[in-house]
């Protein structure tokens, strides 16, 4: 099995995954929001999703969404094929994009709504705390995007403070972040003196003999 990043290549399983994220939600009487063809295309072909593949069968996809100017990044739409299931792959899958997320918003917090206990141990080992609502974003597009969920009324009506969903948050430490960056500088820097003094070692015999054949040329216009 193998698990990537999405790219273009895997637009031709985005009808599946589609439909396997509506019939879901219908099963289970909650939560995905339905997205469209075109939403879920753009997250594949822009890389921002990660597609899990079986000899050239789709497993399993999630995909990545960004909120209040990047402040905030949620893992979305995870789902795996029912031929597939019970075999780990939620978790393999999780725990790819959650590292997609890390790699491109790095000081930005994780989070996620979600009624499976499931998902909740997979994000628990991941890092993510339970938190209250208001610790979320409060994007109104994202709160926008559960209104095609089942349980969206009673969002409204507990004035989107809590839900059925539970919500999840990762924070970022910030400050092993800055040291992690401080150290890569510097290392970079010392990369460069150092090509910089072999570069310099590599030319100055080339400078000394050209000093010297400029002595010796000098000396020898003299002597004639």
């Amino acid at each position: 099995m193998e698990i990537e990043v999405s790219s273009c290549e895997h637009l031709m399983y985005v009808s599946e995954i589609q439909q396997e994220m509506y019939d879901s939600a219908q099963r289970r009487g909650t939560g995905i929001a339905k997205r469209s063809i075109e939403y879920l295309s753009k997250k594949i072909s822009e890389g921002n999703a990660v597609v899990a593949t079986e000899n050239g069968e789709w497993v399993g996809f999630c995909y990545i969404e960004t909120w209040s100017h990047g402040q905030f990044v949620a893992n979305s739409g995870l789902i795996v094929s029912p031929k597939f299931r019970n075999r780990g792959v939620a978790t393999l899958i999780k725990n790819r994009v959650f590292q997609l997320s890390r790699e491109k918003y790095p000081t930005a917090k994780v989070f996620g709504l979600t009624t499976g206990l499931a998902v909740m141990k997979i994000n628990s080992d991941l890092g993510y705390k339970p938190v209250i609502y208001s610790e979320l974003t409060q994007d109104e597009e994202f709160w926008s995007g559960c209104k095609n969920c089942v349980n969206y009324e009673i969002l409204m009506m507990k004035e989107r403070k809590n839900c059925l969903c539970t919500a999840m948050l990762f924070v970022p430490d910030t400050k092993i972040d800055k040291e992690t960056e401080d150290i890569q500088f510097k290392e970079k820097e010392s990369n460069e003196v150092n090509r910089a003094e072999e570069k310099s070692a590599e030319e100055l015999p080339l400078i000394m003999n050209n000093n010297k054949k400029n002595t010796d040329e000098k000396e020898s216009s003299l002597s004639v």
